[in-house]
């Protein structure tokens, strides 16, 4: 079984009735300073249930680096984020030792980390 670097996140995030346009333009935000910033994210779509309650994010980056590189781009923004509650994020592929001590301390039921098994390559 060959280690893939590449490391993809879904995080499922609950949009209180009325947050809807304050939702919109933090993503808006967030979408612009990863463009103008990371280096190494290949992917960061954004996803609104038809109720539009809820929204999902799907990111691929190209390494536990990328990564980390993305959460310091947009720590200041994830901070504004007080309104909105994540459901579950969930983070996969075969993390570097400094990713995974960075995360060590989430302690939380809601995030989960899933090393890779098995695929098409």
């Amino acid at each position: 079984m060959e280690k893939i670097s590449k490391i993809q996140t879904n995080t499922i995030i609950k949009i209180p009735e009325g947050k809807l346009e304050e939702f919109k333009q933090i993503a808006i935000e967030c979408i612009k300073q990863s463009r103008e910033k990371d280096t190494g994210t290949l992917k960061y779509d954004w996803f609104l249930s038809s109720d539009q309650t809820e929204c999902v994010v799907r990111e691929e980056f190209t390494s536990s680096k990328a990564l980390i590189e993305h959460a310091i781009n947009t720590r200041e923004l994830q901070e504004t984020w007080s309104d909105f509650s994540i459901d579950h994020a969930k983070v996969f592929g075969d993390l570097s030792p400094q990713l995974l001590e960075m995360l060590k301390g989430l302690d939380d039921p809601r995030f989960k980390l899933y090393s890779y098994f098995m695929g098409l390559d």
